[in-house]
Parts: structure tokens; sequence; C-alpha cells
């Protein structure tokens, strides 16, 4: 249940999430790097992490941190000081495997397996999931059902764009059950003359200048009467991050355009907006 103010019926609140995996993770570099090689460079996730819990414990900022649990089994003190700081620790899966790309029991080990770690790590359930690049479709809408079998609440992966790597544009805007039992929370878009318009952040948000991002997000805001959800890596506010060879120009631009403005415009959101956990918002909880 979220919280709305009494004046106006606004939600008082917006959602904060960070998809935490590094740089070499990225799907549109899985042609360019060997997962065999991940263990092999500079692990960079840990300190960006800890850069954003600083941000967000000095704007009083609560966040949902969609976690590998790759990343998990090699940083368990950064996992321990995310829920110390009251945010909510989620899955983004173990290894940032597109759903789209695996079988059933594939999924199904790959999440069960960051659902251990994370909770391991944390000593806390987790409820929440988030597929690697959106990657929930009517290709694998069993995604859910595996979701359900495990104990997860929730899940915040899918984005009703169209877009040429994911997003399925017919489907729901707002959070709503599935039939499984699972509920899901897509990514927000504006409806701009019957096309969707992609708002939730990533490279949208590091492209466009901010002021214009603002004027979307409040014009969902005050439209639409619904939370607006955030989604950023810690790897976006790191332009010193190593440069991967071999990528495609449209991949290369889209991954390090304005990463040297992206954390002044994530103070700036932290600054302008509330933020809590999804659980908090979405949940009630």
């Amino acid at each position: 249940m979220q919280s709305v103010n009494a004046n106006n019926g606004l939600p008082e609140k917006q959602v904060l999430t960070v998809d935490v995996e590094d740089y070499f993770h990225v799907s549109a570099f899985e042609k360019a790097i060997n997962r065999d090689d991940w263990n092999n460079l500079e692990l960079r996730v840990e300190a960006n992490t800890y850069r954003l819990l600083e941000l967000f414990d000095k704007h009083q900022a609560k966040a949902t941190f969609f976690t590998l649990g790759w990343v998990a089994e090699r940083c368990p003190n950064l996992i321990k000081a995310i829920v110390a700081q009251g945010h909510e620790l989620a899955s983004h899966g173990f290894s940032h495997q597109r759903a789209t790309i695996m079988t059933v029991d594939e999924f199904r080990a790959d999440v069960s397996k960051s659902q251990q770690v994370l909770e391991d790590a944390s000593g806390q359930a987790i409820i929440g999931y988030r597929a690697p690049s959106f990657s929930f479709n009517d290709s694998n809408t069993w995604a859910y059902q595996v979701l359900s079998d495990l104990g997860f609440e929730y899940s915040s992966s899918t984005y009703p764009i169209e877009h040429d790597l994911y997003g399925v544009p017919n489907w729901p805007r707002f959070k709503y059950q599935r039939i499984e039992g699972i509920i899901e929370i897509p990514v927000p878009t504006l409806s701009i003359l019957g096309q969707n318009i992609g708002i939730g952040g990533g490279g949208y948000f590091r492209l466009y200048p901010y002021w214009l991002s603002k004027n979307r997000i409040d014009k969902y805001i005050n439209t639409e009467k619904q939370p607006y959800c955030f989604y950023f890596h810690p790897w976006e506010i790191d332009p010193e991050q190593p440069r991967i060879p071999g990528v495609s120009v449209k991949s290369r631009l889209r991954h390090y355009l304005n990463l040297s403005r992206m954390e002044g415009k994530v103070i700036r959101l932290l600054e302008d907006y509330q933020w809590d956990t999804m659980k908090s918002v979405y949940l009630g909880r």
C-alpha cells in the first residue's frame, strides 16, 4: 500500500533502485568479454556501491539494491553494509544471464543460487527480483511460476517500451498482480501520442539534460498519480572504469555516455524527491 499525500492524492515517496553489477557484467558486453575471465578483471562495483551508500545516507534516502549473487559472493561485507543502513536487498540473479536465453531449469538454478547467497550474507529473506536487461516477455512467462515456487513476492522485470534489446510495449504500465501470485512492478513510462517513452533511468537519464528528466518525472507523478521508480547501476558513477575493446559503436556510446555527469545528476534527484524502497512503497512494509 503506497503512501499518498492526502491533499492531492500524489505519492509522497518515490522508489530508488540500484542494479548492483559491475561494468563487465552488462549484457551489451557479453560478446566482448568471456564469463570465464570475470575473475581476472578489476572489481570496481564494491567501491562504487559504497559511494552510493554514502550519498543515500547523506540525503536520508532508502533504496532497493537488486544485487547479483556473483557480487555478493565476493563482497559479503558490502551486503552487510547495505542492510545495516536500512536498505532493501533483492535479487538480480546470480550470473547476469538474460532470462530469455535460459531454460526453465537454468533460470530456477540461477535465481535459487542468488537467493541463497544473498540470504546467507544478509541474514534476511529475499522477496524481490529483477531480471537482467528486463528480460521477461511473452516467451518466458513461466519465470513467474518459478519465482512463486522460490518464495519471491514481487518482480520488477519488465519495461513496457519498444527497444532493440528488451521491452514489452503491450504489457501493463503499472503495478499489478499476476495469476502466479507475483506482483510485477514495471519500469515507469510516459504515454505520449500512443507510444510509451522510457523515463526509468539508465542510459535515458544520462543522455537527457536533468531538467528534461525532471519534467518527465513530475509529469508522470502528477498525471498517473503513481510512485515513480528510478533505476541505475554503480558503474554509471564511475567515469574512470576500464574501456572494453571490441564493442560496437552503439554499445560503446550507450555505456560510456555522460558517465562523468551521472553522480551530479543522481545527487540532484536525491535532493528533489523523497526516496524509499520497493518493499516499503509498493508492499507497504
